[in-house]
């Protein structure tokens, strides 16, 4: 994997983000690299309890699965990675998953949510770098171009 780990947005992306369209629905293409162990920082009870990346990631989903779904979230594509057949040979995911939103509008009511921003401390434990691709779903899906 690249040294340089992406967990977090940065703020210029995070505000092109909010640039674009705002009323169509949006598909974010999900790639993540966990951790073998988790990094809570050590003021955190869950420090001391030794977790996996797999399990604090868990945690993240179990947490913010409720508000995914307030907003009109749903995953519309998951699968586990296996190999990387074209691309750099040192990243590998260990999840990879497409998840829908009604409109970019769902998606920044959810990351500013206070109950995803309290579970988000658990994928910022988990992950150990991560792709988040923004998609505008296409007509067609039956061909390439």
């Amino acid at each position: 994997m690249p040294a340089e780990a992406h967990i977090d947005p940065e703020r210029a992306a995070f505000e092109a983000f909010k640039a674009l369209p705002r009323d169509a629905p949006i598909e974010m293409l999900n790639l993540v690299a966990l951790r073998v162990r988790a990094a809570y920082p050590e003021d955190r009870p869950e420090a001391a309890e030794g977790l996996t990346g797999a399990q604090a990631y868990a945690r993240y989903g179990a947490a913010s699965a409720p508000v995914f779904k307030r907003v009109g979230g749903r995953i519309v594509w998951r699968g586990r990675p296996e190999l990387t057949l074209i691309g750099p040979r040192d990243e590998r995911w260990d999840i990879a998953f497409v998840a829908r939103y009604p409109d970019a509008a769902a998606f920044l009511a959810m990351v500013t949510d206070p109950e995803y921003r309290r579970a988000v401390t658990h994928r910022q434990a988990a992950v150990r770098t991560s792709r988040l691709i923004r998609c505008a779903p296409a007509e067609g899906a039956d061909a390439f171009g």
